[in-house]
């Protein structure tokens, strides 16, 4: 009689897994720069085991930083450390080149300075995240509020559709005190000169676009386990 197959891996699993081998690219006695959302929550739970290896971390978001001092890692103020060996967040999507869209969780531009202030910015993800072109996932886009039904236009002539991210009923509010436009429709074939054109437009304070600020490794977890794909 054959042994029983192994039921696939869950979601959450998958998460713990990618999580937990991130901790090979932290520097250790170093301050590691950690991004936001429920897979890099794993990778706090995982760095939890390794907190007296180093410095503390940098934060890229107020949920991030309360789970990392609820975990006993010192967080330290962006403006505190001149520059970050490795900064290690997630992705909504992530493409054959390491661009990526990001701000699912409403962090995207936090994300995106901490990620400036790293020298190498590993991405961990789930399989489902891999595109050939980025667009599926709805692009956040965080905005001052008055410039919402100008950006929406704009966005409109793109050919997207775009729409303010509410939270009970009310605009969704940044940790920055701003509001998210999700847009869909979009196909961004080549996501360095989107982000550099969106990135001018009055009113935006950050696109989720990440093509200057790529990543330079991806551990995208699968069924299989982690693959590592690489993009220096």
């Amino acid at each position: 009689m054959s042994a029983p197959a192994s039921a696939a891996p869950t979601q959450d699993e998958l998460k713990t897994l990618v999580g937990r081998a991130a901790l090979e690219y932290v520097v250790r006695g170093e301050i590691v720069g950690v991004g936001t959302g429920s897979t890099v929550n794993k990778f706090i739970d995982a760095l939890a085991t390794i907190k007296h290896e180093i410095k503390g971390a940098v934060s890229s978001s107020i949920a991030s930083t309360e789970r990392l001092r609820a975990l006993g890692i010192e967080v330290f103020d962006s403006n505190a450390v001149d520059e970050l060996a490795v900064y290690i967040d997630g992705a909504d999507e992530i493409d054959g080149r390491g661009h990526m869209i990001k701000g699912g969780g409403a962090a995207l531009t936090r994300e995106k300075i901490v990620a400036a202030q790293s020298r190498r910015f590993v991405c961990i993800a789930d399989a489902s995240k891999r595109v050939e072109v980025l667009g599926a996932f709805p692009l956040p886009v965080e905005i001052i509020p008055m410039a919402a039904r100008r950006l929406m236009r704009q966005f409109a002539a793109f050919g997207g559709l775009a729409q303010v991210r509410e939270k009970d009923g009310l605009p969704l509010v940044t940790d920055n005190g701003q509001h998210i436009l999700d847009v869909t429709g979009l196909k961004i074939s080549d996501p360095l000169a989107f982000e550099s054109e969106v990135n001018q437009w009055p009113g935006v304070v950050t696109v989720g676009v990440f093509a200057h600020q790529k990543a330079q490794v991806c551990l995208l977890a699968t069924p299989e386990g982690v693959q590592t794909l690489r993009y220096d």
